[in-house]
């Protein structure tokens, strides 16, 4: 180790035994001194303060004994903490854990069934309640919170926490904090002050912002879980399989209050075992409450988890068990694109935008007619980006014919080679604008139902039935009531609803949404009725219970008592209906409960909250020692519930995204990208010294000077 690599800062040297650091540790002998400042004499040897280090590194003495060192103001409080090993149940990992007790101590057993944190030991397994740890091998206890119990962040400046929080939120490798350009760009932000005291060490990340953020965040996830028993809850679902073929899921609890990530889990082994993946979920359930879930919502409609949502319904009298209704909308926009009036469509528009995109030239003239606009249309969910595409189109109709109408296009090289004339002449067949337009107005509507399950982050289970049915009716509208037309599209829907998507919550939610029962377009059928009656009979515990409520909904038919008055308010069309349940209700206690079970659960997955999922990838990477796990396990915990809570608070889906993917097969076009590749390694073994190889390059892709040239007419 050279002096050019040693920390200058004396908080890297030793760890703080206490929130005020008045007790600090060296790293190298392990003596205890009375704070930073003297363990600076300490390492340094400088006479009339104590005896020095004996273990101290040559350069680092050297480093302290002259001065140069430096004892920065604030104070990062490291404290000390123990795990307890051998209780499990004590871990993070369960939001049970927290205790509203905030006195409660944690009881730690011998040290050796733990690992404690000393020095340069870092152990990352943290367990807390009630803001209390303990540490057993001298029987100190400190506190987080203080004496109080308030100011969890006094220990720890606001700036520091802020930008470790910046840090766990986006998943953003620690070591970043120790570039130049991160901390050029803090000094910025300081006007040019003196910020070096501002930035955490790695270490703090890892260590005390890291447990501050923890704690914040369990007391986060312990005040939404106490609406889970008025309100419900639903749990979400999200798998994938992973770049080394493991099939992986993150798990979210949904509440009115609030997502929720619980954790994430390597089903690998049980992917397809039935009774496997039952007992994951019933143990998740449990965990979270049986009383409180209300559904669980699958990420994926296949064989295997319909039977273990069977198994679960079996198993727990008052769970649902449903399919995210994004995913079920996607499932129907890829069976709609295997029609041949649909495929053949999209055939059709994918030779013009591959055109266009794989020549920069045209590329440019494109953006001039249509306002630097993008034709293709990239999306937050894949399978509508194609719809979108074709709307965009047919909204630029006039500029695509106007541009290849242009005597720009006409006297480029592009219009007299057959790939472009072929393009050209597709811009001007009325035919496949017809047939364009009949299937944007046929599958636009669909793809509105993506925006609205995801509108807002709001419980959607109130209204998806209805706008299902509202879906069907415009698609055959928009196609003049043609049935040869609409059919083939009902029939898709049907299908995926029949069979996948319909849960008899949806037909209980219809009923019991104000918005839509006291209008005159309300319609119940049996299979209406029949989702109410099921509902109460799985949701109502008793037999006295659910004859209260069947009495209640006579009350809520017939208009009866306050219902009348509610009935005229405005409410019903301006608030969330288990919001008007909450406010109007209260005469019907029964169904009131009952009604804001339903309406306060969501149909979708968790794949709507758009997690990332490269860190819950990383948590079964093996190699890791159990203190590291731990602490990567604290961390993914920590950023995925803030993404979920910053989520909820933008609560804004946009279904367009503007990143479009250079490598998506609407924009590559794969011949031309085989002939240029071909033509560039015939310049280059023609032309092995590359002279003038960058204009012909140009001239190829429309990147260099303009070869183009007017065409010469004929006498």
């Amino acid at each position: 180790m050279t002096t050019n690599t040693v920390s200058k800062e004396v908080y890297d040297h030793g760890m703080a035994l206490d929130p005020e650091s008045k007790r600090v540790q060296c790293n190298y002998c392990g003596k205890v001194v009375e704070g930073f400042e003297q363990l600076q004499f300490h390492l340094g040897g400088v006479r009339g303060h104590g005896k020095g280090c004996r273990d101290v590194p040559i350069d680092v003495k050297g480093l302290f004994s002259n001065g140069i060192g430096e004892v920065k103001v604030g104070n990062p409080g490291k404290v000390v903490w123990e795990m307890n090993g051998s209780d499990t149940s004590l871990r993070r990992g369960s939001p049970s854990n927290l205790k509203e007790d905030s006195d409660k101590r944690i009881r730690t057993e011998n040290p050796q069934n733990g690992l404690q944190r000393y020095g340069k030991a870092a152990v990352a397994n943290y367990v807390f309640r009630g803001g209390v740890a303990e540490s057993s091998s001298n029987g100190f206890v400190r506190s987080v919170l203080g004496d109080s119990g308030e100011g969890q962040s006094s220990s720890v400046p606001l700036v520091k926490k802020s930008i470790g929080r910046f840090f766990f939120e986006n998943g953003i490798d620690f070591s970043s904090a120790e570039s130049s350009s991160f901390r050029k760009m803090i000094e910025v932000a300081f006007a040019g002050r003196e910020v070096r005291q501002h930035i955490p060490s790695i270490r703090e990340l890892k260590g005390l912002i890291l447990d501050h953020e923890l704690y914040e965040m369990n007391k986060y996830v312990h005040d939404i879980k106490k609406s889970w028993p008025s309100t419900g809850c639903s749990i979400l679902l999200d798998g994938w399989k992973d770049g080394v073929g493991r099939e992986l899921m993150n798990i979210i609890v949904d509440c009115p209050r609030g997502p929720v990530y619980l954790r994430s889990v390597d089903v690998s082994a049980i992917a397809a075992d039935i009774e496997g993946l039952e007992a994951l979920l019933g143990g998740v359930i449990e965990e979270v409450g049986v009383h409180n879930v209300v559904q669980a919502v699958s990420h994926v409609a296949s064989e295997c988890m319909d039977n273990v949502g069977k198994r679960l319904m079996e198993r727990y009298r008052s769970l649902f068990w449903s399919v995210s209704a994004t995913h079920c909308v996607v499932l129907m926009l890829e069976k709609v694109g295997t029609l041949n009036s649909v495929s053949r469509v999209m055939a059709k528009a994918k030779t013009i935008t591959k055109f266009i995109y794989s020549r920069a030239a045209v590329f440019a003239l494109m953006r001039n007619y249509i306002n630097g606009d993008d034709l293709v249309k990239s999306s937050t969910i894949k399978a509508a980006m194609p719809y979108l595409t074709l709307e965009a189109m047919l909204m630029e109709k006039r500029s695509l014919e106007a541009m290849f109408a242009s005597h720009l296009w006409s006297s480029s090289q592009w219009a007299s080679e057959a790939e472009g004339k072929a393009v050209a002449t597709l811009v001007d067949d009325k035919s496949f604008w017809n047939e364009l337009t009949s299937v944007v107005k046929a599958t636009i509507p669909l793809v509105r139902v993506l925006s609205l399950v995801n509108k807002d982050g709001m419980p959607y289970t109130g209204f998806i039935y209805e706008t299902m049915d509202q879906v069907k009716e415009t698609i055959s509208q928009e196609l003049g009531m043609k049935k040869w037309q609409y059919m083939p599209y009902w029939s898709i829907i049907d299908d995926v609803w029949n069979n996948v998507l319909h849960s008899p919550l949806h037909a209980a939610g219809y009923f019991l949404n104000p918005s839509f029962y006291y209008t005159e377009d309300f319609y119940s059928d049996s299979e209406v009725a029949g989702g109410l009656l099921i509902t109460i009979v799985r949701l109502v515990e008793d037999q006295v219970s659910q004859d209260l409520v069947s009495q209640q909904i006579d009350f809520y038919r017939d208009r009866k008592g306050p219902f009348k008055r509610q009935n005229e308010s405005r409410k019903r069309n301006t608030v969330h209906p288990a919001e008007w349940w909450s406010e109007f209700g209260g005469h019907c206690p029964n169904l009131q409960k009952l009604a804001v079970r339903i309406l306060s659960q969501t149909c979708n997955g968790a794949e709507s909250y758009g997690l990332k999922r490269n860190l819950a990838e990383k948590l079964f990477t093996s190699g890791r020692n159990l203190v590291e796990q731990q602490r990567l396990t604290d961390l993914a915990f920590v950023h995925y519930n803030l993404q979920l809570r910053h989520f909820k608070q933008a609560a804004k889906f946009e279904i367009v995204s503007g990143e479009i993917d250079p490598t998506d097969d609407w924009i590559v076009d794969e011949s031309y990208q085989q002939f240029r590749a071909a033509c560039q390694n015939d310049v280059v073994r023609r032309n092995p010294e590359g002279v003038g190889l960058s204009s012909i390059q140009g001239s190829l892709t429309g990147d260099g000077p303009s070869t183009a040239r007017p065409k010469v007419e004929s006498a």
